[in-house]
């Protein structure tokens, strides 16, 4: 599918839902019979995926005549590991130019890991086998050829034999090793006074194995107590994570993700997480009334509008991840801020002291990327917005 974002200079959301119930508008008689399975009820559902600027469908019925239902998880998690397997192919970002520059590789990616419309072969080292990634000698064959000799191996992958199918047999590398990361993303609620209010963790590990032969590795955690909502790569063992509450896997080789999880609430109901202060504080202040095109409020014949300003700061964490060496103050990266606006702004006039802001007029959202901020740093944030007539807050159309 092409990017459906458009001229949005950032997708930060999709636009579309992730599943929708479409009529099939080749079902004239309303039953389902054209064709197809009556027990379909003449309905079309559609999944999408966003990833780099592209969406990713699926439509599929829903057999509930037969006592069948479809996973919609099961759809949404195909759709995403499709993407994963382009940007290892194509590199990243996979975006709408990376594919139409190999088409002929995506077309043939969709051939092994679809069967009939089921999920077949999804492992990148099974794939890998098959499809031989991109190269600038495999397209100068291809295209001198005219065919995709170049692309398809005539070998079966040779984890297929074995019950290890996510791993190569005979994998060598001159340098053994694996590498680690913890990816955890924050979602919290934080009051005017910076307090946490409700907060949720999720994280995730990455792992790069270079490793010989069959290596079989353990990770165990400090505290495997605040760990929930694991979700393993096949390579894990799952009933000595039940047992042991280790991770006892064989990895792939290459890129992988070994997990999923949920760190534990605590606090009184669960409503908290255990990480104290925030990284970063965001500071809004906001005021409305009858401002000029200055900004400058004056009298009640003017545009109806407000003032928004936010200051952003660094806060010092735990210093758990500190390390020995290093010198200077804390520095974050890539720290960017997303201001969605009520749908009755006009228009919005912002500044900003360090990074840049853009102002999408048509989602009436702003981002504003500072890239990195340490302790010292207080960028601000301050403009102007011009609001709808009648939609002064506190008047009918501005509650709404």
């Amino acid at each position: 599918s092409t990017a459906i974002m458009g001229s949005n200079p950032f997708p930060l959301y999709d636009s579309i839902n992730p599943i929708m119930e479409l009529p099939d508008v080749n079902d004239h008689d309303g039953g389902g019979t054209n064709g197809r399975d009556p027990s379909s009820g003449g309905t079309i559902y559609l999944f999408s995926a966003l990833r780099d600027g592209l969406s990713y469908l699926a439509a599929c019925t829903s057999p509930i005549g037969n006592g069948l239902e479809i996973p919609p998880l099961l759809i949404i998690e195909f759709l995403h590991r499709i993407a994963d397997t382009f940007v290892l192919y194509f590199g990243d970002p996979a975006d709408e130019s990376a594919v139409k520059d190999n088409f002929s590789t995506a077309y043939q990616l969709l051939e092994e890991m679809v069967d009939y419309g089921w999920p077949l072969t999804t492992e990148p080292n099974a794939l890998t086998d098959l499809i031989r990634p991109p190269t600038v000698m495999a397209k100068i064959h291809q295209a001198m050829t005219g065919g995709s000799s170049g692309i398809v191996s005539e070998a079966l992958p040779t984890g297929t034999v074995s019950n290890m199918p996510w791993r190569k047999a005979g994998v060598q590398h001159n340098h053994n090793e694996i590498y680690i990361d913890i990816v955890e993303e924050i979602d919290a609620i934080v009051s005017g006074d910076g307090s946490l209010l409700t907060s949720d963790v999720m994280g995730s590990i990455q792992a790069q194995s270079n490793l010989s032969g069959v290596p079989d590795l353990i990770l165990t955690f400090n505290d495997a107590s605040l760990i929930d909502d694991c979700s393993f790569h096949p390579c894990v063992r799952y009933s000595r994570f039940e047992r042991d509450k280790v991770v006892s896997f064989v990895p792939p080789d290459g890129p992988f993700e070994l997990m999923r999880y949920r760190v534990q609430m605590s606090g009184a109901g669960g409503s908290h997480l255990p990480i104290g202060n925030m990284p970063i504080q965001v500071i809004p202040r906001i005021s409305y009334g009858r401002f000029g095109l200055d900004g400058d409020k004056v009298g009640s014949n003017s545009d109806i509008g407000g003032r928004i300003s936010l200051t952003v700061t660094a806060r010092s964490i735990s210093s758990l991840i500190y390390s020995a060496s290093r010198k200077g103050p804390l520095v974050i990266e890539d720290v960017a801020v997303v201001i969605p606006f009520p749908k009755f702004v006009k228009t919005a006039n912002l500044n900003v002291t360090l990074g840049q802001v853009i102002y999408d007029e048509a989602g009436k959202i702003a981002k504003w990327v500072i890239g990195k901020l340490d302790e010292k740093q207080r960028p601000q944030l301050n403009g102007t917005m011009i609001l709808e007539d009648g939609s002064e807050p506190g008047s009918s159309k501005g509650q709404s």
